[in-house]
């Protein structure tokens, strides 16, 4: 198995001992066990738990990047672009709550203090992507503001997943409220 293959067949085996232990309580030996190989032999290729922990962020957060950005260039109108973009993202953390509930906070959370600059660097490249996606569709729009929006929005669907079809559904219908009303021209009316 070439060295690209045995980090995937550890980076799995962390996922797997990370789902079901959490990442405080899972060893290295935990791990070595899951992968089928001894504890020494999974030292040659990641340097320790806190280690895979970031390979494996990294690896989920590439992944949701890379739907994202298949997302944006999808034919269609600017909604279902948007829309593919942030189910790239909430699908992420969906995943995470279906093989994890107990630990998923703790795999992606906002305490997961060794990811933090993996996730702000993924924040900011799903704000970009957003921002312009907007842009290239409505170039009279505030794509960052309306990015920004778009992203709280998504992250407030991911506080209450205890339904995955309720945040899937919310999301198409958040989206087209904010991009409706970031269509509104001029001051609020009264009635």
């Amino acid at each position: 198995m070439s060295e690209e293959g045995r980090i995937e067949q550890i980076l799995d085996a962390a996922y797997v001992c990370f789902t079901r232990h959490g990442v405080r309580r899972t060893t290295m030996d935990d791990i070595a066990r899951e992968a089928g190989m001894s504890r020494p032999a999974v030292y040659q290729y990641v340097r320790g738990k806190d280690d895979a922990y970031r390979r494996l962020g990294a690896r989920l957060l590439d992944a949701s990047s890379a739907r994202a950005r298949a997302a944006a260039v999808v034919p269609g109108g600017m909604a279902e672009r948007l829309v593919g973009i942030l189910d790239a993202k909430l699908e992420m953390v969906l995943g995470l709550w279906r093989d994890s509930p107990a630990h998923a906070a703790e795999l992606l959370g906002p305490d997961a203090r060794l990811l933090a600059d993996l996730i702000g660097d993924y924040d900011v490249a799903m704000r970009n992507l957003l921002a312009a996606t907007v842009t290239a569709a409505r170039p009279e729009a505030d794509g960052p503001e309306l990015a920004e929006l778009l992203l709280a929005f998504a992250r407030g669907l991911e506080a209450d997943l205890s339904d995955p079809d309720v945040p899937r559904r919310l999301l198409r219908r958040g989206v087209a409220l904010l991009i409706a009303g970031a269509d509104r021209d001029g001051p609020e009316r009264s009635s």
